[in-house]
């Protein structure tokens, strides 16, 4: 089945990039990106950055990113896939982050959703030595080799740092 990806979640504020591989089933199905329930990203978001607040609705996710300089994306823009697991992605063919640096310049932080993201990543462009780059454990609930609390220490000191890089580039 072919599928497409999302557009970047981004604006002129966004220094920080989390890149993810290709949104699930459910995620598709609801154009929302993390949108299946098991998955761990937003519950790593609002604990980090707003400790453990519960968002209202995407546009509250979306919202919660944006102001505190975060963007979202994934390195694929479409492939053939059946089902949500990146293991069965065939035809990748990635998104255009040449482009999006270029009219985007600010982003100094690509922070990785699972080492996929980053293979994918890596395969299509080699890698972008002027970046910030680090890539972290997967929220997917098909990543279950660490546990919660081991994902948020890793998570939450990464977008502390990416954070802090920040407010020193201000």
């Amino acid at each position: 089945m072919s599928l497409n990806s999302f557009p970047p979640v981004i604006d002129r504020h966004t220094r920080i990039l989390i890149i993810g591989s290709m949104p699930g089933t459910v995620s598709l199905a609801a154009q929302e990106y993390y949108a299946y329930k098991y998955n761990q990203f937003w519950r790593l978001i609002f604990d980090a950055l707003e400790q453990g607040r519960t968002p209202k609705n995407y546009t509250d996710k979306l919202n919660t990113l944006l102001s505190n300089g975060i963007g979202l994306w994934d390195t694929l823009a479409h492939c053939e896939r059946k089902g949500s697991s990146d293991a069965a992605i065939a035809q990748p063919y990635p998104n255009d982050f040449p482009a999006l640096f270029k009219q985007f310049p600010q982003i100094h932080t690509l922070l990785f959703n699972g080492q996929t993201a980053a293979a994918y990543f890596k395969r299509a462009f080699g890698s972008f030595l002027e970046k910030n780059i680090q890539v972290l454990p997967s929220t997917s609930p098909a990543h279950a080799s660490l546990c919660y609390s081991d994902k948020y220490t890793i998570w939450h000191r990464a977008l502390t740092q990416a954070l802090a890089l920040e407010q020193r580039s201000i």
